[in-house]
């Protein structure tokens, strides 16, 4: 059984891959994650997961045979990156460019294992309602919106504000599993099969 290792500090990412019955160890990193002058939203996603997996793999020892899983998600509006708010204003003002609008989730899985590398991309659409006035406020207050990248939590409080979705819920999240566990199995590993079997 090969050892696999998720680069990442984030329980949401932790309870989606313990769900699709991968055994894992969490191995967090700490990267630049500033965008590159004039990087595609698209393109920094997958550098990030692709930079996360290898600055951990690069941690373990050599020849471990190891696996590694790192990812990254960002929200986008009209082409621009909406990262984790930076103070109050600043997730008050995503969340009023946020209302009544669709934008695009875009959440990027990397493995690695020794000099092999591979990634995916993958692409949701989340519609919001209209906010009410006093909604965002109210919303902030609760302390969901201070680590999360534009500035709310699909799986949280935040539920009551989407109106539609379309792609990966569980990517949205933060892990794609469908997609995630097809990258695994390139790799040798099974889900919740293996258990089964």
């Amino acid at each position: 059984m090969v050892d696999l290792y998720l680069a990442s500090a984030s329980p949401r990412r932790a309870e989606l891959l313990t769900q699709i019955g991968v055994p894992f160890c969490c191995l967090p990193v700490d990267i630049d994650e500033t965008p590159h002058a004039g990087e595609q939203a698209d393109a920094y996603v997958e550098r990030l997961a692709r930079e996360k997996a290898t600055a951990a793999w690069q941690t373990l020892p050599a020849q471990s045979g190891a696996c590694v899983l790192g990812a990254d998600t960002s929200v986008v509006l009209d082409g621009r990156i909406l990262g984790k708010p930076r103070d109050r204003a600043d997730a008050l003002a995503t969340l009023a460019a946020l209302s009544g609008r669709t934008h695009q989730v875009l959440t990027a899985v990397a493995l690695r294992q020794g000099q092999r590398c591979e990634s995916i991309v993958v692409a949701s659409q989340v519609r919001f309602r209209v906010l009410r006035e006093g909604e965002a406020q109210a919303y902030w207050a609760t302390g969901e919106p201070c680590d999360k990248a534009g500035s709310y939590a699909i799986q949280g409080l935040a539920a009551v504000f989407v109106e539609a979705l379309q792609g990966s819920y569980s990517g949205v999240v933060g892990l794609p599993l469908c997609e995630t566990a097809q990258l695994l199995e390139r790799f040798g590993m099974s889900c919740w099969q293996a258990a089964e079997g």
